[in-house]
């Protein structure tokens, strides 16, 4: 089969988005492959074409659950077997997931970067045929990048254990990242793939406003279709969807504190359009496969270009016409000042926090290595008299020196124990017959349920059952209050995992070097996002793309620095030409292109098209 061929019979598709094709037969060569491409470029069959032209499986990491998930039932549903081993599972289902990648006929197994170094995954290297290893949000491999993690070094080796050759993925990586990628993935040769970062349907707006919610709200009443509003905080985002509800306009909120239910049920009114506009913190969007969307409105200035370029990429996915649209003001430029301090809190302050950590717990010196601890920030920060956000940044900080994990979003499944004996069962009215079937799918699926509470996926019982999710839930719910089940729901929660035994006092290594490094590439960063807001001489596509390394450029006509470019010259022109009857196009453009009279020589065309339409 071709890569055409596996194109057209899995997808639909007639043929491959320009430069794709290069990276796929790059990987089917077997050489290493790092591909950059914007957000909406079509990542996702760089890397499954190849494998599926592979013999055995593509072991696909990425940090991302939803991802995970939503890329499973995509394959399935194009007849594709996948698997996802993630955070959310308990070791029964991991073990059984690795032991159908390692003896069914899989394609891809997804694989969250923490599972790659557990004993359990390394036991099953041997038998895994691993064809393909495949690094999505690669970027994350850098230590100075904007979204470093270090369990994605693991990945390193990995590499040193698995024959196999690498497709690396990233929407947004600088030159300087990219290098670094490539060294600690060890690519036994540089094969850099970088697709063009224009967006020709996308038009980026950037405006300086004191009211943001005047602005917001006529964005929402001339753009017709599905926006997303990113905004700093929670409190923000629930302030700010009531606001625009109030104005007719109709508007959902979503953050990390809502439960993972509610969660669900707003991105998919969202997704399949019952919702229109999502207003929402960054936790929102990774993942999701939206290609309506028709505009993304950033609410302030977001800590990096790379963070506003993927999030507003989630615009115009389609093609089609589409707005990124930046609000800020001169306190935005404060706010981010102060965060600073709040984001790099100093080393002594860390290690206070990371004894506080153990002190919270009970964890007495030397022991604490490999505990998994369910964090509650607000309970912490309440017994210490802490501020939370810079509670938050030491422990990242206490992460990034790889004292400890800390995850934010962990998804605790659903866990169940049958109340009454085996036997006791059969003398028991259970009110439906539902309620029959599920206590039968549950003894035969899960041993030990009558002794202890066991995690269930909630997706493979409700499928048995033929049931939707909701509706299992439900269920059990109703199962619990008959006394049948003990039902503990599944939530979501920040867990920190501990690397090592509690150390000392004075014994902590904090790396002060590497804190001072990341603290100056946290700073450019700041200040590069400042800049693009600021500046109003370049086009803001080529602003963007030449940040992510790409020289040469052309304007895109679109944004606001075009168009006041465009309606600069036509003034200037027009008033040229009532000057000066009967001047010449070429005489006119040449005035206009003067640098004394503040255009640019670039500008000659743009000069001629208007005098095509005017004179």
């Amino acid at each position: 089969m071709t890569p055409i061929e596996a194109l057209r019979q899995f997808w639909g598709y007639d043929d491959f988005r320009p430069g794709q094709l290069d990276i796929i037969n790059a990987a089917v060569e077997g050489r290493d492959v790092l591909a950059v491409m914007p957000t909406g470029g079509g990542k996702s069959i760089c890397f499954q074409v190849p494998a599926l032209l592979k013999d055995g499986l593509a072991l696909v990491v990425t940090p991302l659950i939803a991802l995970m998930k939503d890329q499973v039932r995509n394959l399935e549903a194009h007849g594709i077997k996948a698997l996802a081993v993630h955070s959310g599972m308990d070791r029964a289902e991991v073990e059984s997931t690795l032991r159908d990648a390692a003896y069914g006929d899989f394609k891809f197994l997804y694989l969250s970067p923490e599972r790659l170094c557990t004993e359990l995954f390394r036991s099953f290297l041997d038998i895994l045929p691993v064809s393909l290893i495949v690094v999505d949000e690669a970027h994350c491999i850098s230590q100075w990048g904007y979204d470093f993690r270090p369990e994605y070094l693991r990945i390193g080796e990995l590499r040193k254990m698995v024959d196999a050759n690498i497709i690396a993925l990233t929407a947004t990586a600088t030159p300087d990242v990219c290098t670094e990628i490539m060294e600690k993935l060890s690519f036994r040769s540089r094969n850099l793939f970088r697709s063009g970062f224009e967006r020709p349907n996308l038009s980026y707006i950037v405006r300086e406003c004191a009211s943001k919610d005047e602005q917001l709200k006529a964005i929402c009443n001339s753009v017709p279709g599905s926006g997303i509003v990113y905004l700093r905080n929670r409190r923000q985002c629930e302030d700010t969807s009531a606001m625009l509800k109030a104005e007719g306009i109709d508007a959902s909120y979503y953050h990390a504190g809502l439960s993972p239910l509610t969660r669900n049920e707003r991105q998919e009114a969202w997704r399949c359009g019952k919702t229109r506009i999502m207003v929402c913190t960054n936790a929102f969007g990774m993942g999701i496969d939206k290609p309506d969307v028709r505009f993304v409105v950033h609410m302030g200035l977001p800590d990096s270009l790379e963070a506003y370029f993927q999030e507003a990429g989630r615009a115009g996915r389609d093609e089609k016409e589409s707005y990124a649209v930046l609000l800020w003001n001169k306190k935005d430029v404060q706010r981010a000042e102060q965060l600073m301090s709040l984001n790099f809190p100093g080393l002594d302050y860390i290690e206070d926090i990371y004894n506080k950590l153990h002190v919270f717990y009970g964890i007495p010196y030397e022991t604490g290595a490999g505990y998994e601890l369910k964090f509650d920030i607000r309970e912490f920060c309440s017994k210490f008299k802490l501020e939370s956000p810079k509670v938050h940044y030491a422990i990242k900080y206490l992460e990034q020196s790889e004292h400890l994990a800390y995850d934010e979003d962990v998804e605790i499944p659903t866990r169940i124990r049958i109340i009454p004996e085996r036997k006791a069962l059969y003398d028991i009215n259970v009110p439906d017959e539902k309620m029959v079937e599920a206590l039968d799918c549950l003894m035969r699926s899960y041993t030990g349920i009558f002794n202890y509470g066991v995690s269930i996926s909630e997706e493979m019982v409700a499928r048995r059952l033929g049931i939707s999710i909701t509706e299992l839930r439900q269920l059990l719910y109703r199962m619990g209050i008959e006394h049948l089940i003990r039902y503990i729901p599944c939530d979501n929660a920040t867990v920190v995992r501990l690397y090592h035994n509690r150390i000392r006092p004075g014994d902590l290594d904090l790396q002060p070097k590497r804190y001072e490094r990341l603290r100056e590439e946290a700073v450019k960063r700041r200040r590069a996002m400042l800049e693009y807001a600021e500046q109003t001489r370049e086009c803001r596509s080529a602003y963007l793309c030449r940040y992510f390394g790409q020289e040469e450029n052309s304007d895109c006509g679109k944004c606001d620095v075009c168009r006041s470019s465009r309606s600069r010259i036509r003034s200037e022109a027009l008033k040229f030409i009532a000057e000066h009857p009967g001047a010449t196009v070429r005489e006119i453009s040449s005035f206009c292109a003067d640098p004394k009279n503040g255009m640019s020589p670039s500008d000659v065309d743009t000069i001629r098209e208007i005098l095509d339409k005017s004179c």
